[in-house]
């Protein structure tokens, strides 16, 4: 018969002072001690941080046991079959129990590797050559362009939480090991993937929708480098912003088609002072600014089709043509007319943006 334990060596597996023990709990019927018991605890850790697995670990002591049975000496207590099996249940107990423990210290060990990793990938906080030393463990090379898609649900998502785990297991299954990473930061769902494999996100913003119970799903776009990782991800989550502030429908938000949005809002003061004096005048109406802004955004919405835009505001048309006027009397400006429009429209999206009149847009 082959040494006990296969390719676990002697020194590891610690197995002299095993059957001594057993030798002494054959012959003076007591139990195994603090001392022998807290040794086979160290065993089965340092096994585990070898790289050992517990099934052989086990077997090794079973096997010893068999080749070594001790004989219990003449004038031994009765019952020493049964305090040996005792001792020897205590003991593989005690090796299982040391190699679970490690165990879990070295998967605490990697989950807090791993979050550290994500923290400072989505944040940009690394040196960029140690962050893409470290990335590959997590199946990310830099070599090519990353896109980052982000998905907001009704409450907020950390690492291990059922949601989680079934979108992972469902692009798992899907796709196989593709380069992805599938987290959660700010209690959003994260996944980063190579920004070749479009269906990739395509298929993580179906299951986030579906998981989440109807989740908002937002995709930056490409970026090369580890820089570019946090530019797509920033991207992603301004476009969830966008897609909040502004109503905008679907439960897919590209950040592609979302470029002219960060445009307009790049000099804040001049969106601030267009907001003020193109739409300003409508304070004056009755009930406020907030029913005729209301009526443009839809009207606009509607691509400016009279019909359409009655239909979603529950108005008849003639009321509509009637708001529309109303605009017209109060800011100057023509909705009917193209160029006037652009103005007014442009507008209109600088007060959702503003969050106008709600808050006043101040130039």
């Amino acid at each position: 018969m082959g040494a006990p334990g296969g390719d676990i060596p002697a020194a590891v597996l610690g197995l002299d002072g095993y059957i001594r023990a057993l030798n002494d709990v054959a012959t003076t019927g007591r139990r195994l001690t603090r001392d022998e018991l807290q040794e086979r605890r160290a065993l089965g850790e340092q096994a585990a941080e070898a790289g050992f697995r517990l099934r052989p670990l086990i077997a090794a002591h079973l096997a010893v046991t068999r080749e070594r049975w001790p004989l219990p000496r003449a004038g031994a207590p009765t019952g020493s079959l049964d305090r040996v099996l005792a001792a020897v249940e205590q003991a593989v107990d005690a090796v299982a129990e040391g190699f679970e423990r490690a165990q879990r210290v070295a998967v605490r060990q990697e989950e807090a590797a791993r979050r550290e990793f994500i923290d400072d990938l989505l944040y940009g906080r690394s040196d960029v050559g140690r962050l893409a030393a470290r990335a590959e463990r997590f199946g990310l090379r830099f070599s090519s362009a990353h896109a980052v898609a982000v998905a907001a649900g009704p409450t907020g998502y950390a690492e291990g939480d059922a949601v989680p785990r079934q979108v992972e297991q469902a692009l798992i299954a899907r796709f196989g090991d593709r380069g992805t990473l599938l987290t959660t930061k700010d209690g959003l769902l994260v996944c980063v993937a190579p920004g070749d494999q479009h269906d990739v996100l395509t298929y993580f913003a179906k299951q986030a929708y579906a998981a989440t119970g109807g989740s908002r799903v937002a995709v930056g776009r490409p970026q090369p480098g580890v820089g570019g990782v946090v530019h797509s991800y920033e991207e992603a989550l301004n476009a969830l912003d966008l897609g909040e502030r502004l109503g905008l429908e679907g439960p897919v938000l590209r950040a592609a088609d979302l470029l002219v949005f960060p445009v307009l809002t790049r000099d804040r003061q001049a969106m601030a002072e267009l907001v003020h004096h193109t739409l300003g005048p409508l304070e004056q109406a009755r009930g406020g600014a907030q029913p005729l802004l209301r009526t443009l955004t839809v009207y606009f919405d509607s691509g400016c089709v009279t019909a359409e835009a009655a239909r979603r505001l529950s108005l008849s048309v003639r009321a509509l043509t009637y708001r529309l006027a109303r605009v017209h009397r109060l800011t100057g400006a023509d909705p009917a007319d193209p160029v006037q429009r652009y103005t007014l429209q442009t507008a209109v999206i600088g007060a959702r943006l503003l969050d106008w009149p709600a808050r006043p847009a101040t130039p």
